[in-house]
């Protein structure tokens, strides 16, 4: 049953995750010298290596990423359990919402504080990834209960 709609919201949860490795999240420009920061799943820095400019690592972005297209994916192939897939939804919720907590921290507070200037940041396709996996992750577990509440009605009328 891997053709259910659930494991394409599922698969699509993968594809946001890997993208977000791909595109960067939020990037800003230092006018006092052209140098431009980006955050990515990797590192926030400059996006050329400059002198003096240092960059920070943000691991914590790809690993809670690599996690939840990891879970998402396993829970594809757990269509037999939906109780298992019903739990491992609940899991990816939690891991996506601290993902979007983690880039919105780095994007917010620390790539703020890195360039202090007036303007702000601009947050890049890669902000949005973890928005598109949370949504996606609510529509795959909805489904995920229709299925588990239809297989119990059909066992009441037996």
């Amino acid at each position: 049953m891997i053709q259910r709609i659930q494991s394409v919201f599922l698969f699509l949860i993968v594809i946001a995750m890997v993208g977000l490795f791909i595109f960067p999240i939020w990037a800003k420009t230092n006018p006092a010298t052209g140098v431009e920061y980006v955050l990515d799943a990797y590192k926030l820095g400059p996006e050329t290596a400059t002198d003096g400019a240092t960059s920070q690592s943000t691991i914590y972005i790809a690993i809670l990423a690599a996690a939840a297209a990891l879970i998402a994916l396993y829970e594809i192939f757990q269509y037999k359990s939906r109780l298992t897939q019903m739990k491992l939804g609940l899991l990816n919720s939690l891991i996506l919402a601290a993902l979007v907590g983690v880039v919105f921290y780095f994007s917010s507070y620390v790539g703020e504080d890195l360039v202090a200037t007036k303007e702000r940041g601009e947050y890049l396709s890669g902000f949005y990834f973890p928005f598109i996996a949370m949504l996606m992750n609510v529509l795959a577990n909805r489904f995920i209960k229709r299925d588990e509440d239809l297989v119990r009605s059909m066992d009441r009328l037996r």
